[in-house]
């Protein structure tokens, strides 16, 4: 916990390990929604995210949230003005992958989480295949939660954490 938690700026007891990446995604989605019902049912993400986000997202909306579901670039990357646009009222969560696993574009999440904490939404990012590849500062890249995956690292498949930064208030 400590290695990991060095990596990314964090503290110790901010890190939570998951069966993987795909359920650390699942839980920042699904409990965000829920923890935070009072306050708004709608999120944005990105139509290139990884299954395990878009899934997610198809179930909250059959359970009465909403959904936008941003367009890239040419060159893959989140247009930062149609974030902002995108943005409403009842906003509660932005979800934006960190690296794509496909194209290998990589988000300015910096400047992502930071439009989302102007506005006091939570920022969630997968960073699967990001971790440990380029330099990540939760601190300083405004990042509320991080997805991640070992076996992406040449760990064991079936072994992920969850970053949750301390005063989110997510349920397991």
């Amino acid at each position: 916990r400590a290695n990991v938690a060095s990596l990314i700026n964090a503290r110790t007891e901010d890190i939570y390990f998951t069966g993987g990446g795909s359920e650390s995604d699942n839980w920042a989605l699904k409990a965000t929604a829920e923890a935070y019902r009072d306050k708004g049912n709608h999120i944005i993400t990105t139509k290139i995210e990884h299954h395990a986000i878009l899934h997610t997202a198809q179930y909250l909306e059959k359970n009465g949230y909403e959904v936008t579901y941003l367009d890239v670039d040419e060159n893959g990357v989140v247009k930062l003005d149609e974030l902002e646009k995108a943005i409403r009222p009842d906003t509660i969560l932005i979800s934006v992958m960190f690296a794509n696993n496909e194209i290998g574009t990589i988000q300015p999440i910096k400047e992502i989480g930071e439009i989302a904490h102007e506005h006091g939404i939570l920022f969630h990012t997968d960073a699967v295949q990001a971790y440990t590849q380029v330099p990540i500062d939760v601190e300083a890249m405004n990042i509320d939660m991080m997805s991640t995956s070992g076996h992406k690292i040449n760990g064991p498949k079936g072994i992920g954490f969850l970053y949750i930064r301390k005063g989110v208030k997510i349920k397991s």
